[in-house]
């Protein structure tokens, strides 16, 4: 009686590592793509974006000769519609760029309230610095918006 059960052992195991080695591989998983609609929310909100981008000299004009209310205007005026149209966009990127999406434009929020501070009392040094640091952050912004083809 016990060799039967000691071989009838053997035969489950034997049986279970056969089972279990030709079970299905793992599926990879194609990376992420964007829909059609995506794509056209994501491009709708674009040029409002890249036309404040455009703009940068602009605003560093305005710090460098010192137009510090000009510089608030510009400031809560087209940054801040850029940035809400960011907003809008994060939720239309791939899931694995959002997070990058959302810090990159927590960062812009906070340089812009560093200009936005530094234009309270004068500072052109200060204000140029950061100045420097949003627009680093938009063309980081822009590098996470898919192109034409990617679809």
């Amino acid at each position: 009686m016990v060799r039967q059960r000691s071989f009838l052992s053997l035969i489950l195991v034997l049986l279970t590592t056969f089972l279990i080695s030709c079970g299905n591989p793992s599926v990879a998983t194609a990376p992420p793509s964007y829909t059609s609609a995506q794509l056209v929310k994501i491009q709708e909100y674009v040029p409002g974006i890249q036309v404040v981008r455009d703009r940068s000299t602009e605003l560093e004009n305005l710090i460098q000769s010192g137009e510090w209310i000009k510089v608030g205007n510009f400031i809560h005026g087209p940054m801040t519609e850029a940035r809400l149209n960011m907003t809008y966009v994060i939720p239309n990127l791939v899931p694995q760029d959002q997070p990058k999406a959302r810090q990159i434009t927590k960062d812009l929020l906070g340089h812009l309230v560093k200009i936005d501070q530094a234009a309270g009392v004068g500072n052109t040094e200060r204000a140029l610095k950061n100045y420097n640091n949003v627009f680093v952050d938009f063309d980081k912004f822009l590098q996470l918006i898919p192109k034409e083809g990617d679809s």
